[in-house]
């Protein structure tokens, strides 16, 4: 069952803002402090405009006695007042780290006696025994991983940093296609960095600095050591930021920057 203020995601006249949830079959688990604060499979998975998608609990699978109400509210114009709450728990407090519409708007009215969590605050997140990062996993997102015979090549710098006809093309609903390349076809000098980042659908990324004579491209590399399985086509293949590199060119075609945050 879905419930809308506003049309789905992807409706030909669809407002300026929306709020749409639905039921997820999956079982959440949260844990913060060594003690699991929440175990549901009657979540619901919250889509707003603008948010990444956020999971709501009812009450009665929240370990409400280690929650404390504060004084601490919040207003939204499409749900209502947020009332917050304080996690303690084997030793650790999380302020103001969950939140709930005790009143909601009639058009958020599904979402009352459920809570929802700063993701962040908490220490793990797991959709059924896999842990998650970052945010909850849309069902409206998916990523294909699809093996290429096209000529891909990659310019840095004012050089040629990596070519292949070996590419893995991965097309993620939202963002740009991304260009997956065999360590062995890239030429350029890779040097270690020590960032890391955490992509729900993907996994932890590792990164590359790439240096072109004198100069340092920082970050502008990144490889999965180990993908979630939906992802793990591209195990240890590296991909270039489309938006940061001089040019990447499909086919003998240069391809069009796209713009993102990255960008």
């Amino acid at each position: 069952m879905t419930e809308t203020a506003g049309p789905a995601p992807g409706y030909k006249d669809m407002p300026e803002h929306f709020v749409n949830f639905e039921r997820s079959p999956k079982r959440i688990r949260v844990a913060f402090g060594g003690k699991t604060i929440v175990d549901t499979t009657d979540g619901l998975i919250v889509y707003e405009r603008g948010h990444v998608p956020v999971y709501y609990f009812p009450r009665d699978d929240v370990a409400m006695d280690l929650l404390t109400g504060t004084d601490h509210s919040t207003h939204c114009p499409f749900k209502g007042d947020a009332s917050y709450f304080t996690v303690n728990a084997g030793g650790q407090t999380a302020e103001n780290a969950v939140w709930s519409y005790e009143q909601p708007f009639d058009e958020a009215a599904g979402l009352k006696d459920y809570l929802a969590f700063y993701w962040k605050k908490m220490d793990a997140w797991h959709e059924e025994d896999e842990e998650v990062f970052v945010h909850a996993r849309s069902p409206k997102v998916r990523v294909d991983i699809l093996d290429s015979s096209r000529p891909v090549r990659i310019e840095l710098g004012g050089i040629t940093v990596a070519e292949t006809t070996r590419a893995r093309f991965l097309f993620e609903t939202g963002l740009p296609t991304r260009y997956y390349i065999p360590r062995d076809d890239v030429i350029a000098e890779l040097r270690p960095s020590e960032t890391e980042t955490n992509c729900p659908y993907k996994g932890t990324a590792s990164y590359h600095h790439v240096q072109v004579g004198a100069k340092t491209f920082e970050d502008i590399v990144w490889f999965y050591r180990d993908p979630v399985h939906e992802s793990a086509g591209i195990k240890d293949y590296l991909c270039f930021f489309n938006e940061q590199v001089d040019a990447v060119f499909v086919d003998g075609v240069e391809q069009e920057k796209p713009k993102t945050k990255w960008s």
